[in-house]
């Protein structure tokens, strides 16, 4: 129960490796908000954890900002934020990704920290205490070809987790990441270009471990990250990849 008393926000919490780290907190004592643009989703999780659901855009601030109210309002203080929501453009060359997908991807997968910033920062710097998390990517790391402005978005949440890291230091902010490799997700499919046999081998065998990474995976690693074992960890973007990394 290392996250016993604690209260959690997740965002795109109703699949994927959002669903895996909003269970796993619940599992560890926290009470959760599931929040999810599927707000049938976000609902199906939270009643199974016992948590709150709330339908938001991540990259909306009207939307964000009545997220934190109500967060708030049904929880009370938020003491751990994990930064979950993402998407991804199908795998072409740079310069035929669309204009409206490139501006999506950048507006879910990066604005949408600084939205989450913006409104639930200030409340923990009010209490000097807190968790933030954001979900990155090998992607950020070891870039595959053809995902590339996916990758820089990734590598944006990287080098964002380390500059919230050091300046929220001081008011008793921890902020971390966690780079997941290709997973048993809703994105897989994207990917890899479609979810064939043939693209799963491919992609497997980049991975020296040999399998693909689960919720689970990632939830283990972010109740760690998150609670109070880590207390002197922030600015990392812990590898969850099998070696994929190294």
């Amino acid at each position: 129960m290392r996250l016993d008393g604690k209260t959690a926000l997740v965002t795109g919490g109703g699949s994927g490796f959002g669903a895996g780290i909003a269970r796993k907190f619940s599992a560890e004592g926290a009470r959760v908000v599931v929040a999810d643009i599927n707000s049938d989703a976000a609902h199906s999780v939270a009643a199974e954890i016992g948590g709150i659901a709330v339908m938001v855009d991540v990259s909306d601030n009207a939307s964000v900002a009545a997220l934190a109210y109500e967060a708030a309002d049904a929880l009370g203080d938020i003491d751990i934020l994990v930064n979950n929501a993402g998407i991804t453009h199908l795998p072409q060359p740079m310069e035929e990704v669309s204009e409206a997908d490139f501006d999506r991807v950048l507006a879910v997968n990066a604005k949408s920290v600084y939205l989450t910033a913006r409104h639930f920062v200030p409340a923990m710097k009010a209490r000097r205490s807190g968790a933030i998390l954001n979900i990155a990517s090998t992607a950020g790391r070891s870039p595959r070809p053809n995902l590339n402005w996916y990758n820089a978005s990734k590598g944006w949440m990287i080098t964002a987790t380390q500059t919230m890291a050091v300046e929220l230091a001081p008011h008793g902010i921890r902020v971390n990441a966690l780079n997941p490799v290709a997973g048993e997700t809703p994105l897989l499919s994207s990917f890899m270009g479609g979810d064939t046999p043939e693209n799963r081998a491919r992609f497997l065998s980049t991975i020296p471990l040999g399998r693909f990474s689960t919720p689970e995976d990632i939830g283990n690693a972010a109740a760690f990250l998150c609670s109070d074992e880590a207390s002197m960890i922030t600015g990392v973007a812990l590898e969850v990849d099998g070696g994929r990394c190294i």
